[in-house]
């Protein structure tokens, strides 16, 4: 018998998984199927295969480009140019699952973890995984503009969460000022970043950056993303197992917003194709509308979706990172600026380049069912209503000034 021992290094988690197989010695197959955090190939693959039989040994490299296999924490260097990361928020339900999994990017050179409390044990916590990220706490209104500095990507999750009977909109006198005040911060620090709202109602407080962002004379639409991915991802999982299907093979784009009937799953815009019923169509849109609440309640009253939404994000700044580092292929769902209907904000699939969005694609809205063809004019009035509520809230209260 042949013994082989085979390491493998892998793109988002920066880690390494080892293990050893036996098979007979006149063939020694082995498949290796690996993907990366976002269903993307991984950025770096090596494989390193020793057999012996009867004290002879083989040595086989089945890689046309090996890399150097990892052998501690200090060489687990990006794969790709350094890129600064700020979590606002980073000391709540979501911001600290969020932290571990963004710590674990090769593209990540620093993340900086801001919160009004609490922030300086999680950064001591996460600064302990071997893995590229160096970890700095920032905590305050004082030392905020000193985390936001060279920053590439901000994230706010920052708010608070949801509770049983609530919904996203009761949320929105309390985060709607959070959200305000850190946009602010991030115009008069970072004004070219990337900023990415999870903070809820995300239907209203995209709108309210954008209005700070305006006022302050650095708004560019196509730097400014409300997370929807959540949505994406709960349809996709949803799906696979209505339809048993596997997870990595399935994308479901998601259109609207961010919020009960403002979720619109296109079901027949599935990949890989598949057919629904009526009722699999209604019990799935209704599904994924409700998730959020579905937490909710299954928790009741000790959270809210925190672990699926720090995946999600996580998931769509790396997203946002690979194409900040050049990668021309890179699609995700958000809420952003919008011209595909009259409504002046819309989430759907987007093309992410370095300068944000490079572009919005319009065909997913072509050729819809009649029943996706009725949700859509159906969700227009409560999200137009959710987008002026945001403006009006920043238009009706004096603008802040610039910090020197």
């Amino acid at each position: 018998m042949a013994s082989a021992t085979i390491t493998m290094s892998m793109g988002f988690v920066g880690a390494q998984s080892r293990f050893t197989t036996r098979s007979k010695p006149s063939s020694i197959p082995f498949a290796t199927t690996c993907s990366s955090f976002n269903r993307l190939n991984p950025s770096s693959l090596t494989i390193d295969f020793t057999s012996t039989f009867f004290s002879s040994s083989l040595q086989i490299t089945p890689v046309k480009k090996p890399v150097p296999k990892l052998k501690s924490a200090k060489h687990l260097a990006p794969q790709a140019s350094a890129l600064k990361v700020a979590v606002l928020g980073a000391g709540g339900g979501i911001g600290q699952p969020l932290g571990l999994l963004l710590k674990m990017s090769p593209l990540i050179s620093d993340l900086h973890l801001y919160d009004i409390a609490n922030v300086k044990g999680v950064a001591a916590d996460l600064s302990h995984c071997n893995t590229p990220a160096h970890v700095a706490d920032f905590t305050g209104p004082a030392e905020l503009a000193n985390c936001l500095k060279g920053v590439d990507v901000v994230v706010i999750p920052a708010g608070v969460p949801r509770k049983p009977g609530m919904t996203r909109d009761d949320l929105f006198n309390i985060n709607a000022n959070i959200v305000k005040t850190l946009v602010e911060a991030v115009a008069d620090n970072c004004p070219e970043a990337f900023i990415h709202i999870i903070s809820n109602p995300v239907n209203s407080t995209v709108p309210i950056a954008a209005e700070v962002l305006k006022q302050k004379g650095c708004y560019d639409p196509k730097r400014l993303f409300g997370v929807t991915t959540l949505d994406v991802v709960r349809a996709n999982t949803f799906v696979a197992q209505n339809k048993k299907l596997r997870l990595i093979d399935v994308d479901v784009p998601v259109v609207g917003g961010h919020a009960g009937i403002t979720i619109l799953p296109l079901l027949s815009k599935t990949k890989p194709f598949v057919g629904f019923t009526d009722q699999e169509v209604e019990e799935l849109t209704v599904r994924i509308q409700n998730a959020g609440t579905e937490v909710v309640e299954a928790k009741a009253g000790a959270g809210s979706a925190t672990l699926s939404m720090a995946y999600a994000a996580a998931r769509f700044v790396e997203s946002s990172l690979r194409a900040l580092d050049g990668d021309s292929e890179v699609y995700e769902c958000a809420f952003v600026q919008s011209e595909l209907t009259e409504l002046p904000f819309f989430a759907s699939r987007v093309k992410l380049g370095k300068s944000g969005v490079e572009a919005i694609i319009s065909d997913d809205l072509q050729g819809l069912t009649e029943y996706e063809a009725k949700a859509l004019e159906a969700l227009k009035p409560e999200l137009k209503d959710s987008i002026e509520k945001g403006i009006a809230f920043v238009q009706n209260q004096k603008p802040a000034p610039a910090s020197v």
